[in-house]
């Protein structure tokens, strides 16, 4: 059987030509001697051809040797070979079987001692049977033990100042937790606290389980009874710590409903600019406080100032317009200034206080709006330079519009139109513009400061200096050395120009326009009743004339008899 298992190799390359020499007889091509590297190239490629030719006949060698010894077991026929790797693996596949049976053997060995050893155990349970009764009452007083236990343990209880805390499983619990607190309240309050030993008494004993607590529970109870710190949750709000409370969820209730008062179906996203956390840690009992005034806290405002910088091209005006306030708010807030000669780097106060939290919504908000109309315009001699005349008036189009609003704090400050569908197309406005020279004395619409100086009486109420005018003042009191000029705010007419009882030396110009303006106190005049003043004309010099107290000019500005802040014009 071994002579049959060992089949010649039908191909060897031992003794044969090269694969790839030519056949015999075919001829020969005419090609020139290849290059020394040319040549090693295709030497290396055939001896790998070769190898892998042998390798994989080795393969298929092994494969045949093993399906043969296979089918030859099937067969319960033994092969033989004499290679000893062959050998080993037939007598480890043929040792296979009495392995198993050893096992089984074995195990089966194991199973009948364990069913002899129940069987002399019910054996003996037989021999000494209890009665009824025994075995009933030892039953039940496993039953009450067991119970009792699950009822009842060992714990101490704790005393302070004659009063019971609170029982924990040891005494060595109460004092560390004795130890946390004294150590807790010591750092909260700023100076050393320990607890009298004469106020705090323990006994052990037997108590009810559910009577005894934990060292955390023991430790806020112990603290709740001296009244000195309390276990709260704190609200900070960018590092700084608003209020506490005991009650555990209050703080984060607070915030959702501060949320939802600003917020509806239309919100896409709602978020405080400052970094809002919730800690829970001890505090003096003296901080804690009710929700309802720590939200009041939460919606004021608190004192820190809200700076702005003075830039190249500032105005007083400007400056008090595009933050929301009155030139008359903003020098309030900045007393002693020289609005009419602000310096660039000067610091301007815009706020005295700023609000404990900023929350941003953002809105998805749709609504139709107006769509501004063209203006066309069609020269005219008849008008003036500057002037217009409408002919054709336009008309607004309209268009659904969606767009995302920011709020900060109520106020809008981003608007991002998302769509914009127009609805109604706008109507062009037509208009006839002037060509015609205009006249110098003609208004402009606008106020220039009559003089440079301090500001030293403001339009309104006051108390009148040296019981000197009214307190019921119409106007603006602009100090200046005697003799400065008086110019004329705006072009118009003089209506009057003389003495006025308590004004003093008056000039006043009517601008054509419903407006009229009020120089008083001057030293002297430079114009006449009637005479028409260009915007900028000296009209006068400065003086202390009539009810004064110093030399200084007072400006009015009235519009169809009304006198009007002169500060919110200039």
């Amino acid at each position: 059987m071994s002579q049959n298992l060992k089949k010649r190799n039908p191909v060897s390359f031992r003794g044969k030509r090269e694969l790839n020499a030519p056949r015999r007889g075919a001829a020969i091509p005419d090609w020139e001697e290849p290059a020394p590297a040319e040549r090693e190239e295709r030497s290396l490629k055939s001896t790998l051809s070769i190898l892998r030719v042998r390798t994989r006949r080795k393969i298929r060698h092994i494969q045949r040797r093993w399906w043969h010894i296979v089918r030859e077991e099937k067969k319960h026929n033994f092969p033989e070979s004499e290679r000893a790797p062959i050998q080993l693996v037939l007598f480890a596949w043929n040792m296979l079987p009495m392995l198993g049976s050893l096992l089984r053997e074995k195990t089966w060995g194991r199973r009948k001692q364990r069913l002899h050893s129940i069987e002399r155990l019910w054996a003996k349970m037989e021999r000494h049977k209890l009665h009824p009764a025994v075995f009933l009452g030892v039953a039940c007083t496993l039953a009450v033990i067991i119970a009792f236990c699950s009822e009842y343990t060992i714990g101490t209880t704790v005393r302070y100042d004659g009063e019971v805390i609170g029982a924990v499983e040891s005494e060595s619990t109460a004092e560390a937790a004795r130890s946390r607190l004294e150590t807790i309240t010591t750092r909260t309050l700023g100076e050393t606290f320990t607890i009298d030993d004469s106020l705090i008494q323990y006994s052990s004993g037997l108590l009810k389980r559910q009577d005894v607590v934990d060292g955390e529970t023991f430790e806020e109870d112990l603290s709740e009874e001296i009244g000195l710190v309390t276990s709260a949750y704190c609200l900070y709000v960018d590092g700084e710590r608003i209020g506490a409370t005991p009650y555990e969820g209050a703080l984060e209730e607070l915030m959702e409903q501060m949320k939802e008062a600003v917020t509806n179906e239309d919100t896409i996203s709602c978020d405080f600019a400052e970094d809002v956390e919730v800690r829970q840690e001890y505090v003096s009992t003296d901080e804690i406080m009710n929700l309802g005034y720590l939200a009041e806290i939460l919606y004021s405002t608190k004192t820190a100032e809200v700076t702005y910088e003075v830039k190249k091209g500032d105005t007083w005006s400007e400056i008090a317009e595009e933050h929301g306030l009155t030139t008359q708010e903003l020098l309030a807030l900045n007393p002693g200034y020289n609005i009419n000669k602000l310096q660039i780097g000067e610091v301007l106060t815009l706020s005295a206080s700023v609000p404990y939290l900023t929350m941003t919504v953002v809105q998805r908000e749709r609504y139709v709006e107006d769509v501004m109309y063209d203006i066309e315009y069609t020269d005219s001699a008849n008008l003036y330079k500057g002037d217009y005349k409408i002919t054709s008036p336009g008309q607004y189009g309209a268009a659904d519009v969606v767009a995302t609003v920011t709020y900060v704090n109520g106020e809008e400050t981003e608007r991002t139109v998302l769509s914009s569908v127009t609805l109604r197309e706008p109507v062009t406005e037509q208009r006839l513009q002037g060509t015609k020279a205009r006249p110098t004395w003609l208004p402009t619409g606008s106020f220039r400061w009559p003089v440079s100086g301090r500001v030293t009486s403001y339009f309104g109420g006051r108390k009148s200096p040296g019981g000197i005018g009214s307190t019921n003042h119409k106007g603006i009191d602009i100090a200046a050395p005697r003799g400065t000029p008086v110019y004329a705010a705006d072009g118009g007419t003089v209506t009057y120009a003389g003495w006025m009882s308590g004004y003093g030396y008056l000039v006043r110009i009517n601008h054509g326009n419903g407006y009229e303006t009020y120089y008083g106190h001057n030293s002297s005049l430079t114009v006449s009743v009637g005479q028409k003043v260009y915007k900028g004309q000296q009209i006068a010099r400065v003086g202390s004339t009539g009810n004064s107290t110093g030399n200084h000019c007072h400006f009015e500005i009235r519009y169809n008899g009304v006198a009007k802040n002169p500060l919110n014009y200039l």
